[in-house]
């Protein structure tokens, strides 16, 4: 799960929250970054409701780290 931030400690606990909740946390750098996180959102909203597939439906984002 994406999260951004411009205060350090705000971003420490949302990480925290994330990884609580058996999610990966990861850091999208400052909080003007949100706005390219935001359709993604609506995206994943339209895969389950416009699109009828559902509340267990979500893109999945590989990393080769």
């Amino acid at each position: 799960m994406f999260y951004a931030g411009d205060d350090v400690e705000a971003k420490a606990t949302v990480q925290t929250l994330i990884a609580s909740t058996g999610f990966k946390p990861v850091d999208a750098g400052t909080l003007r970054n949100a706005r390219y996180l935001e359709p993604l959102a609506g995206l994943n909203i339209y895969f389950g409701y416009g699109a009828g597939l559902g509340t267990d439906i979500v893109p999945a984002w590989l990393s080769r780290a």
